[in-house]
């Protein structure tokens, strides 16, 4: 069955030239994973250049060169690239075979000389295996380390394995810093070494194919862009729920907290996707222009704006406290809700809640915008209209609408149009982020990845905030492990957002069935 009927017309989307002199990598290109056994890397980063590789999308002749400090043999090395590879059909066996003699280990340190020179050896020996030649080979280098050594390593890659001739890539993983000053820092010992245009800083929400769509879902949809303004819309809630702890992470969490984990990135993202006025073109750098706009307008984050918290234990679920690698006492929140505003023409008076926590009741990312109460008159308390953007997990956009219950009385009952995408698209897989982003990389575009300035506006909004909450240590609200959140979270949400819950049953019925 196609996901769209042969006799109706696709849009095509109009893209400009980036304007960077950036190319698509078709050919002799080699990718270098540092951090190659580590979780990032057996989890995201090959199972996605698998991907990509039976697809037909990498460049011909790819060759994969891991490199880290633990030593492996090849045959241990292709058995952590393997491992959460799924090949349920004899075919795609035969593929990751292909796919395994294409990739090779480089063990060495992070801060020294040799282990470089090492792997610029293994790039020459995979170089000579091209069948062009003549043609400049092009190097990417995805860093899927900790930001501890990213700059160290990323000037190792300058020194010792950038190529001469070709076109040369480095994809930062997040956290970029952990506030304005270290960022900055961070920032600047990156471009010491390589330019803006060569940088490809990853935030995977960016690859989420409904986060991509936000763009398309507002500005080729007229009855969609004109009801974005502060005239239509009373509130906008962005979501991020988990229904686990920190599991044995709690060492890590502990020293960036839920904020700087998600909201700082992720969220915030989303947020600057959603409102940006239309860009020119669909290029990255009309894109992100539009994007740092919309964030300048957004003021400092007051704490009377923020609602901290920290789960405990609920039955056989252990609280945050209660894991070994967390610190004793600790205040870390991991939960907050953050009530921010864009003071621009359009958003001006629109209160905008960030949500995510960490052992909720559910695992859940989405965009709600709830709509103004319909005038006084011939109706009174009915259901605000609302249009939600679920990014995941089953991927969908519904407008809460209301309608005449069928039968003989007149009443209204809240329903929905619904465009859930495993029951429109059945044909059609929807793409990792990870493979989504490094495709990007690959072709040279910039739209989906984090500009320097960006970055910048971004901490610049978080970290008085973040500092406040280090300095003065507020303690976070308890709530149990399986819950909403904590107990002040509808009183929070109700004063500050002015977000009213639907008091007519109401339950969306693509949860139910997928």
């Amino acid at each position: 069955m196609a996901a769209v009927p042969s006799s109706e017309k696709t849009g095509e989307i109009r893209s400009a030239s980036s304007g960077s002199g950036q190319h698509a990598l078709t050919t002799n290109t080699a990718i270098v994973i540092a951090g190659a056994s580590g979780d990032l890397a057996k989890k995201k980063t090959f199972p996605a250049l698998f991907g990509l590789y039976q697809n037909g999308f990498l460049p011909n002749g790819i060759r994969i060169i891991g490199y880290a400090r633990s030593k492996m043999d090849p045959e241990e090395f292709h058995k952590r690239v393997s491992q959460y590879i799924k090949t349920p059909i004899p075919a795609l066996k035969d593929k990751l075979k292909e796919f395994l003699e294409r990739c090779t280990y480089v063990s060495g340190q992070y801060d020294e000389d040799q282990g470089f020179e090492d792997l610029e050896k293994e790039l020459q020996r995979c170089e000579e295996t091209y069948e062009d030649k003549e043609s400049p080979k092009n190097r990417v280098f995805y860093m899927a380390l900790p930001p501890s050594v990213f700059t160290v390593v990323a000037a190792n890659f300058k020194k010792h394995n950038y190529s001469k001739g070709g076109i040369n890539r480095i994809i930062v993983e997040k956290p970029f810093g952990k506030d304005l000053e270290s960022s900055r820092e961070m920032q600047a010992g990156l471009k010491k070494e390589w330019k803006e245009e060569e940088i490809f800083r990853i935030d995977h929400y960016l690859g989420k194919e409904m986060v991509k769509n936000m763009l398309v879902l507002r500005f080729a949809n007229v009855m969609l862009d004109a009801s974005f303004n502060k005239n239509l819309i009373s509130n906008v809630q962005i979501t991020f729920k988990e229904p686990f702890g920190t599991e044995g992470r709690g060492g890590y969490f502990d020293e960036f907290g839920i904020i700087r984990d998600v909201m700082q990135n992720h969220l915030l993202q989303v947020l600057s996707i959603l409102t940006m006025e239309r860009p020119v073109s669909f290029s990255s750098e009309d894109i992100r222009d539009e994007k740092v706009k919309v964030l300048r307008y957004i003021p400092e984050i007051k704490m009377e704006d923020v609602l901290l918290g920290q789960y405990v234990g609920n039955g056989d679920k252990p609280g945050y406290l209660d894991d070994e690698t967390v610190p004793k006492g600790s205040i870390c929140p991991t939960f907050a809700a953050i009530v921010v505003h864009i003071n621009s023409p359009r958003w001006e008076g629109v209160p905008f809640i960030l949500k995510a926590g960490k052992a909720l009741n559910e695992q859940k990312a989405e965009v709600r915008i709830q709509y103004k109460d319909t005038t006084s008159g011939i109706f009174s308390d009915i259901t605000r209209n609302e249009l939600v953007i679920r990014v995941q997990p089953n991927e969908a956009v519904y407008l809460k609408m209301n309608s005449k219950a069928p039968g003989l009385a007149m009443r209204t009952v809240p329903t929905e149009m619904d465009l859930t995408y495993k029951r429109r698209f059945s044909d059609l897989k929807i793409p990792e982020a990870y493979e989504a982003l490094i495709l990007d990389a690959f072709k040279g575009d910039h739209s989906n990845f984090v500009r320097d300035d960006e970055l910048d506006i971004a901490w610049k909004l978080f970290t008085p905030i973040l500092h406040q909450i280090d300095n003065d240590k507020p303690k976070p609200e308890p709530y149990e492990y399986g819950s909403r959140g904590p107990a002040a979270l509808d009183d929070f949400i109700a004063k500050k957002v002015g977000y009213t819950r639907s008091e007519a049953p109401y339950t969306w019925p693509s949860t139910s069935v997928l």
